[in-house]
């Protein structure tokens, strides 16, 4: 079965940074897109970042562009999410979710809506303090 796995959560302080990962396996990972949402508690999960099967397209929501970077190692199954150096605010904290969109097959466009997506990760807490 499909099992996505994050790791690289974690507390930092506000100016700090952090690697998010997250494993995929049960899935030929490389021909789906991959996205990465948070969810801050009594707030609905959101979307931050998403990129295509092939890496070439991504997208990020405005309150991390330049922040954040999305990427994808085909050959290890993982997608990563880098949250830069320096620029890490308390809003940021929240549990961040990788999904993967089935539907999106080796397609290059990337889709934002929760919805949308078909599988998702346990989840990997991220608390940034002021």
């Amino acid at each position: 079965q499909v099992q996505l796995v994050e790791s690289g959560g974690g507390l930092v302080q506000a100016g700090g940074s952090l690697r998010l990962s997250c494993a995929a396996s049960g899935l030929t990972f490389s021909n789906y897109g991959m996205g990465w949402f948070r969810q801050a508690p009594g707030k609905e999960r959101e979307f931050v970042a998403a990129i295509s099967w092939s890496g070439d397209s991504t997208k990020y929501t405005d309150s991390v562009k330049g922040r954040f970077t999305i990427s994808r190692d085909n050959t290890k199954n993982t997608v990563y999410l880098q949250m830069q150096m320096n620029n890490l605010k308390p809003e940021d904290t929240a549990v961040y979710y990788c999904a993967a969109d089935l539907e999106v097959y080796r397609r290059s466009y990337v889709r934002i809506e929760p919805h949308s997506y078909d599988y998702w990760g346990q989840g990997t807490q991220v608390t940034v303090s002021s």
